[in-house]
């Protein structure tokens, strides 16, 4: 896995799911295994398979966690700059054929979140964005077509 760029903020949110997975969900599915298990025969026991199945689940998910905090890195946002577009910059961009403005902030992958205006660094907008300045023109290439933006601004 390689490694994964990301806010202190978001690492410390990483961080702290895991500790609830391991230190709350873990125990509450092993009550429950113990729970069905002492109701009898497992052969025929669909709550125990179900918890079973759920602990199974959320190992995967616990190991799954435990690998991308263990290549997380945490950006220095003291070395971010505005200069160009870059991970962790807010950018002002305008849709030059709708003239549509959108705001936008480039985080890691795993703390995208659209709602909030905040989009991966690895997708194609995202991309094309990277290392433009102000005024430059940026053509993007996404799955209906090429889309043309200018870049009105780049905030911290």
């Amino acid at each position: 896995m390689a490694l994964i760029y990301m806010t202190k903020e978001g690492y410390n949110k990483l961080q702290a799911e895991i500790n609830q997975l391991e230190s709350e969900a873990r125990p509450a599915i092993t009550r429950q295994i113990a729970e069905a298990r002492d109701k009898g025969d497992l052969s025929e026991n669909a709550e125990y398979d179900a918890a079973k199945e759920a602990q199974g689940m959320l190992e995967a998910k616990i190991s799954q966690l435990k690998k991308m905090f263990s290549n997380a890195r945490v950006i220095d946002e003291s070395k971010i700059t505005t200069d160009t577009v870059q991970i962790l910059n807010k950018v002002t961009i305008r849709n030059t054929k709708t003239n549509q403005q959108m705001v936008y902030t480039l985080v890691s992958e795993n703390e995208a979140d659209l709602k909030s205006g905040k989009i991966a660094a690895g997708t194609p907008i995202a991309q094309g964005l990277m290392g433009k300045k102000v005024g430059d023109i940026a053509e993007i290439k996404v799955p209906s077509g090429v889309m043309t933006f200018e870049i009105i601004n780049i905030s911290l």
